[in-house]
Formats: structure tokens, sequence, C-alpha cells
């Protein structure tokens, strides 16, 4: 970095699921910025989310949302007090769904990938509807859950029944059983709002690269929990789009709609929503292109780098919106691209905060101080890196 105006390092990172926020993040990678360059260098955080877990943080900041608190669900049925937002006129909620079925509320017990719902999601819906909300933005990721939604719309009045009228049972292990879906209980507020749907990912609903395989693994699913979810989420797609008179690859099939277990699904064939990228969301809402434009390098970053993180993830993002030729550094807790993968989405150099074979929870225990070091030795080779 050289001329005569200080250089401008910007950390933008994603949170580092079940460690650090994104502003943590964000804050301990400045902090290692600062320990190569002090006051030689201006510095500027943008802490983002790309639908999925810290969206409702980020829109916070950026529109003046005004933060709600609700008793919903997690996963496992087990009450919590979550978090959602309403706009400044109350007209507009913002659910981000990981508030009620995130992963981190259930990591105190075995995870259970047949059995948790989303239903939580739902009971938030109803609360914002209760508060006159008329549309509803649903930001959807980092979910334990893969019940195609089934457990949002039980919560708004939707009933899933077997061929003898029963009730099935709640998450993807129902999703089989079902055969008739009734919405003669749908709630009419519900119905009447206006959806949109932003999601974190580009996964189809199913197949090899969709929900199940793809996420299932990281949710307690083995490969034939996968199996079972796939087959499910498969199934409820075929009766929604016979419902609604859509081939079914229009929903198996189509981009996003493997976010959050399946959730987009749901949303879009029975609430009319529409979908849209989360990232692009995030970066309409904190202007992001003006905000990068005077950066003399870039730090990103997630728990994990790998091929997902290209699909609409945050570091995604940053690569697509930072100026040519600014370097872009990511820093994650493990990175699984090859150097030539890196080069090919936009990345400049990539760094692990594990120094080598190290312990999960330590780690996690230590990552804001992982990261700051971890940065501080990557800002410490940008003039490399620069001139590479």
């Amino acid at each position: 970095m050289h001329g005569t105006q200080r250089p401008v390092i910007v950390a933008a990172p994603d949170s580092f699921k079940g460690s650090c926020s994104a502003a943590e993040a964000a804050a301990a990678m400045l902090d290692g910025a600062r320990e190569v360059w002090g006051e030689r260098a201006e510095y500027l955080a943008i802490p983002l989310a790309d639908g999925g877990e810290g969206t409702l943080d980020a829109l916070t900041a950026a529109w003046g949302v005004t933060p709600r608190e609700a008793i919903a669900q997690d996963a496992l049925g087990r009450p919590r007090a979550a978090r959602y937002g309403i706009d400044a006129d109350g007209a507009t909620a913002i659910i981000e769904a990981a508030e009620a079925n995130g992963l981190p509320w259930v990591s105190d017990q075995p995870l259970q990938p047949l059995t948790a719902d989303s239903f939580g999601v739902g009971q938030l819906a109803l609360e914002a509807l209760s508060r006159g909300a008329g549309e509803i933005l649903l930001t959807v990721g980092g979910s334990a859950t893969s019940d195609g939604g089934t457990g949002m719309l039980r919560a708004l009045g939707v009933r899933f029944l077997d061929a003898l009228g029963a009730e099935v049972r709640e998450g993807a292990a129902g999703l089989a059983e079902i055969s008739t879906i009734d919405t003669s209980r749908l709630d009419p507020r519900a119905l009447a709002a206006t959806w949109r749907v932003a999601v974190d990912v580009t996964s189809p609903l199913c197949g090899l690269a969709g929900a199940a395989a793809v996420y299932g693994p990281q949710k307690g699913a083995g490969s034939a929990e996968i199996a079972v979810i796939d087959a499910g989420l498969e199934r409820l797609a075929t009766l929604l789009a016979n419902r609604n008179g859509v081939p079914t690859a229009s929903y198996t099939e189509r981009p996003g709609f493997g976010a959050a277990g399946g959730i987009p699904l749901a949303a879009v064939a029975l609430l009319g929503a529409e979908t849209i990228a989360g990232g692009d969301l995030i970066s309409r809402a904190l202007d992001l292109p003006r905000r990068l434009a005077s950066a003399s390098l870039v730090l990103t970053g997630e728990g994990r780098l790998d091929s997902q993180s290209l699909g609409g993830k945050v570091v995604d993002l940053v690569a697509r919106t930072r100026p040519a030729g600014v370097p872009l550094v990511v820093i994650a807790g493990t990175v699984e691209l090859t150097a030539a993968e890196c080069r090919a989405a936009g990345i400049t150099a990539a760094f692990s905060i594990a120094p080598g074979p190290s312990d999960l929870a330590e780690l996690t225990a230590r990552a804001e101080d992982r990261v700051r070091e971890t940065a501080a030795h990557a800002v410490a080779l940008a003039g490399d890196l620069r001139s590479a």
C-alpha cells in the first residue's frame, strides 16, 4: 500500500458461527491490522451477513429497525426469547429464522435431523402480524431444521395430514407421510401479507446439491437420514406443485430453495413469497459498493471457507463488490479451497485461524484472539500480496 493518502483497511466479515459475531470478527480483524499499521492507516468495520445468522443485526443498523422480542420454540420445541425487528413505520417485520430454529440454540443437545422443526419461525411471524405488520422479510440460513418449512406453516394454521386424516409427525420424519395439505385454518393475516424470503445459498431443494445432501451433515444427518430428508422434501414439493399446477422441478430444482432446510419452498408455494439473494439485500441496505470504494485492502471471513462460500455467501459478495485490483484477504476458521479456487473466486489469499491441528473447543473459545493474530499476520504480508 502506498501513496500520499493513508491506506484504508476494511474488515467486512460474516460471523464465525458458534464463536463470534460479524461485529466481533470485524473488530478483531482491525485490531490485528492496527498492530501492523498503527496510525498510518484508516480503518473501517462493516459487519456483514448473507441472509442467515446476523442479518437482523445488519439490517437493524442500516434501516433503524426497532428490535422486538417474543417467545418462540427452538428447533427441539423448547421456548426461548427470540428477536425480530419492525421497521420505522411499523409496516415491515424482519424475521431472522435462525433466531428460532438456529443451530446455536440446540448445541447443548444431540442434533435431531429428522424431528427438528421450524414451528418457532411461524410463531415469530404471527407475533409480527399481530403487531400490524403487512410485510414479512424472512431471512433464512443457519438452521437446525430440514422440514421444508412445514413447522413454520403449522404455526400459521396449516395442517399436514396422512392418508387416514391424522396429523403427520413433526420435522423431516413426517414429510413422507403427508397425503393432504389442509390450508382451511391458515391465518388470513399471513395470507394477506407480502412475503419476501432472503436466502443465503443458491442450492436447490433436492438432489446431490440440495438441502439434505449439502447441509444435512451439519444438522446431524448421516447417509440414511439424508436419504429420508431428500425423499421427504421431494414428496412435499410434489404435493405443493400439484396443488399449484406447476412442474415439480420448478420447486425441487429452483436455486435457493435448499436454504434453511427448504423453508423457501413453504413460503413461496403457500404464502406467495418471492425469494431474493440475502447478500444482495445486505449490499444494498449497507450501500456496500460505495463503502468499499476507498479500500486499499479488504479483509473478510467466516467460519469455513469452502465451495459453499462461493454461492451467495459473504465472501462471494465481498469478492464481487470490492474495487478491481484491491487485495481481498479471507480469514476463516478452516480453509478448504485450493489456491487455484481462491484465485478464480477473486480471493488474493486465505488464512486459517487454526495454526495446525487444533482442539475445536479451544479454537472456538479463543476465536477473536485467533482472528486478530491471523489478521496481523495477513496485513503484514499485504505489501507482497498487493504486488502479486
